[in-house]
């Protein structure tokens, strides 16, 4: 059959019609919804972020989707307002704002980046620290003042590294422009010299006498030299050697909504919106957050109102340590302000199942009431006196108001609830120099508010005779006695209890950067009977070649998740063990290097680092999503990327990376997980954080105006789910 030169063409075009319908059906707006579509100078932007911002709600609000494959793109469930709306991605600078209010259909036109120097500008910090030129392999153990300026303690380039990101890294995001650019007011204090600035920039603000610590460690004229060679090549416009690709597959169907809170001039360590283990309590309820040592005002956010209100947290003594006395340069942003005046350094936070609210928080001085000390008849003081806590605890009743104030003898740094009939509250104390392990028994506090026979402490001890029980013990720095135990110098960074059986699991820092060659730690303590005189501990330390574990939690099948600072998320599995537990062999702790699996973080390697397992991103926490809270799965492990701008997930051993684009250099220590309602699907689940960096004016344009921020993130079945 032949067909006509006319009937021919009227095919074409019904042919490329249909096909174009096909390919690109129409976005369903509804009237809470902004929708369209992106296009650049090549036609659809896929995986690009679209943004709508509002400052209409009583705080700023935005919420940010990435486009499908063909550039299409929803905006969900946004609050009746008007709305700057625009288009940010890889390869793209920012597009002009567009006015627009829910209901609308918009078509977006994405600008592409003029050079390299400007699509730059919107990578992850990671991409620019990497440049760093960190000393070679061989400058190590250093040799000192006289000889390459790397103290002889540094034995190892992985020591210099860790320092780099768990001391640096672990405050700010370093690689955002905010740290990149050196302010102009300390390239004046060092006439020009790029060395001097850094040195006047490193005794900037409040924070100064940690990165004179972390310098110390570095050896402080090496590393001064080094950053202010990476910011010289930085302005001389040397960009990135690595590249990021734009979010794939799943990782386009995320969903991020946020709302300023709190003050330009504080920060966040942490936020909460529920019980860990029960993450439908306080849904749709108020988000609560822990300033640290910035302020003694704890931040509230009411996500449903899209309000901010703040509460004070007392104090006993009124000597306390305030965060106005520690010692301050000039600051670039403002000048000789103390902006921090927290005395009660809230680090961090916990709902339990009767709405009461428990923080890390100093509450007085260090020294420790007679009852902790040497001579006392509390139980755990006879067996581990302690002389001094840095932070206690405290609980606010959010239904009576009323704080309680409750002086541990322990430090407290992390903490989290065992799933007992106690509620027993179990704490990190945060350094390795605080070597007890606590824990507060809240039904017996709550029903009689002796805080002295509520608490408890214990030493950690290793079954190094291996008969199964605690038994007299050598200290650290003894031999093994085939008739003893063993106590180790080590202390909980993080916390975490298991939902599998009783133990409590914890996570130590390593500590070969400094005077102490101690390496970092998994540690599973068995509690027993009477934990003070009963608990026996097991340490487990990760596979040669990896180091700087950070963080910890455990899935429903009792395996340890914890990120580290050689670029990886680590898995350890205590089943797999193939010898024993227990013994003279595990006094080190590798004897289970078969229990480890490793997930390379994404993102380049520095270039004198010759390792290949890991990435110069690094994270500063890790959470397990128990119930399938974000929607990526239950027991899915949530990594903090502090150099990635991202949350990064591991779900059926592929990375998930959801990065927030919006403020740039987001920076978060952890994570929390809330269902809202569990009938509402993807609508109904979400994970909370905010900003963590100590410094908020780094953020985005580095603007003294920036706020912290509470993030929300959700992930929908498609991205144009609305």
């Amino acid at each position: 059959m032949k067909f006509s030169f006319y009937q021919t063409a009227v095919a074409a075009i019904l042919c490329g019609l249909v096909s174009t319908l096909q390919a690109a059906p129409m976005v369903n707006v509804s009237a809470r919804d902004i929708g369209g579509s992106v296009k650049g100078v090549k036609g659809p932007e896929a995986g690009v972020w679209v943004i709508a911002e509002t400052t209409d709600l009583p705080t700023k609000f935005a919420k940010v989707v990435i486009t499908d494959d063909q550039g299409r793109f929803l905006l969900p469930e946004l609050p009746p307002a008007n709305y700057q709306v625009w288009v940010r991605g890889y390869g793209l600078v920012d597009s002009a704002k567009v006015k627009a209010k829910p209901g609308q259909v918009l078509d977006l036109k994405a600008v592409q980046a003029p050079n390299a120097k400007a699509a730059a500008q919107y990578y992850p910090g990671m991409y620019w620290y990497s440049m760093i030129d960190i000393p070679k392999d061989s400058e190590f153990p250093g040799t000192g003042d006289k000889g390459n300026g790397i103290p002889p303690f540094m034995k190892k380039q992985y020591f210099w590294v860790d320092t780099v990101k768990n001391s640096c890294q672990s405050c700010h995001a370093f690689g955002s422009k905010g740290i990149r650019d050196v302010p102009s007011l300390f390239t004046k204090m060092g006439n020009g010299d790029s060395t001097l600035a850094w040195a006047h920039r490193t005794q900037a603000g409040q924070g100064m006498a940690n990165m004179a610590l972390g310098l110390g460690r570095l050896g402080p004229d090496r590393a001064l030299s080094i950053f202010a060679d990476w910011t010289d090549r930085i302005a001389k416009g040397e960009v990135p050697f690595d590249k990021p690709v734009r979010p794939q597959g799943i990782e386009r169907n995320a969903v991020y909504t946020m709302w300023d809170w709190s003050s330009p001039k504080y920060y966040l360590h942490d936020v909460i919106s529920t019980d860990k283990r029960n993450p439908t309590l306080n849904a749709n309820g108020l988000i609560w957050g822990s300033p640290e040592e910035s302020t003694d005002l704890v931040p509230i956010l009411d996500p449903i109102k899209h309000t901010t209100t703040e509460i004070r947290m007392p104090f006993l003594d009124p000597k306390t340590h305030s965060s106005t006395d520690l010692p301050r340069g000039k600051s670039a942003y403002w000048g000789d302000e103390p902006i921090w005046d927290g005395h009660t350094s809230i680090h961090n936070l916990i709902w339990d199942q009767k709405e009461n609210m428990w923080f890390a928080a100093r509450i007085r001085q260090n020294a420790n009431p007679d009852f902790c000390k040497e001579g006392s008849d509390h139980p755990s003081a006879k067996v581990m006196p302690v002389k001094e806590s840095t932070r206690q605890l405290t609980m606010y009743d959010t239904k009576k108001k009323e704080w309680n104030l409750i002086s541990t003898c322990f430090s407290t740094h992390h903490l989290y609830f065992a799933r007992d009939k106690n509620d027993t509250l179990w704490t990190s104390a945060g350094s390795p120099a605080n070597t007890v392990v606590g824990w507060l028994n809240t039904k017996m506090y709550l029903e009689t508010k002796d805080e002295q026979k509520s608490q408890g402490w214990t030493p950690l001890v290793l079954d190094t005779n291996g008969n199964g029980k605690r038994d007299e013990y050598v200290e650290p720095n003894q031999p093994l006695d085939p008739q003893k135990d063993k106590r180790i110098n080590a202390g909980f960074y993080a916390v975490q209890t298991s939902p599998l059986d009783d133990s409590i699991w914890g996570q130590s820092m390593d500590v070969g950067f400094s005077r102490i060659d101690q390496p970092g730690y998994l540690i599973r303590l068995n509690p027993g009977s009477d934990p003070s005189k009963t608990s026996l501990a097991e340490i487990y330390q990760s596979p040669e070649g990896t180091w700087g574990s950070r963080g910890i939690d455990i899935d429903s099948k009792g395996v340890a998740w914890t990120v580290l600072a050689s670029g990886q998320i680590a898995s350890f599995d205590r089943s797999k063990c193939k010898g024993p537990l227990n013994g003279p062999t595990a006094a080190e702790g590798k004897h289970c290097e078969e229990g480890w699996t490793l997930y390379r973080l994404p993102g380049p390697q520095f270039k004198n680092v010759k390792d290949p397992k890991g990435s110069a991103d690094g994270a500063y926490y890790i959470w397990v999503d128990l119930y399938n809270t974000l929607g990526l799965g239950k027991d899915v492990p949530i990594a903090s990327s502090s150099g990635g701008e991202a949350l990064i997930a591991v779900v059926d051993g592929k990375l998930v990376t959801l990065r927030v684009p919006y403020p740039l250099g987001f920076f978060t220590k952890n994570v929390d997980g809330r269902i809202d309602d569990i009938n509402a699907g993807w609508k109904g689940r979400a994970v909370w954080t905010t900003t963590g960096t100590r410094a908020p004016f780094h953020s985005g344009d580095g603007s003294k105006d920036m706020y912290p921020k509470v993030f929300k993130v959700q992930m929908r079945p498609d991205p144009l789910a609305n």
